[in-house]
């Protein structure tokens, strides 16, 4: 099982990038795809999430800017971030909530690498 972070780079502020993290290989089911990112010196913090049913939630500081959106048939969330500042710089990491693959013996969450969203004032 393998999950992708994709569609950072460097953007200027009031820019737009679309973030995609695909999950690949053995999988029955996943409870929900996460969104978190990390700034430099700062603890990671959960930006939105979406779960299998389709319901979605986004912490105050992305809310109406960022949306994020499930592609079931490609196994790929979308993470649109729209009026982008200097403060959403970050690595931005998607996390697989409650997955279930024969390969394991018990649910997992994975995390991906991370990919790098620079923006620029």
């Amino acid at each position: 099982v393998q999950l992708e972070e994709s569609g950072g780079g460097l953007v200027q502020a009031g820019g737009s990038l679309r973030l995609s993290c695909a999950a690949s290989g053995s999988i029955v089911s996943i409870n929900a795809i996460e969104w978190h990112r990390q700034a430099p010196g700062k603890q990671r913090e959960l930006v939105a999430f979406i779960t299998s049913g389709g319901i979605t939630n986004y912490a105050d500081r992305v809310k109406g800017r960022f949306t994020i959106a499930r592609d079931s048939a490609k196994n790929t969330v979308h993470l649109q971030m729209n009026s982008l500042k200097p403060e959403d710089t970050a690595v931005y990491y998607c996390k697989a909530v409650g997955l279930v693959s024969p390969v394991y013996g018990q649910v997992m969450n994975f995390w991906g690498k991370g990919t790098l969203v620079t923006v620029s004032s």
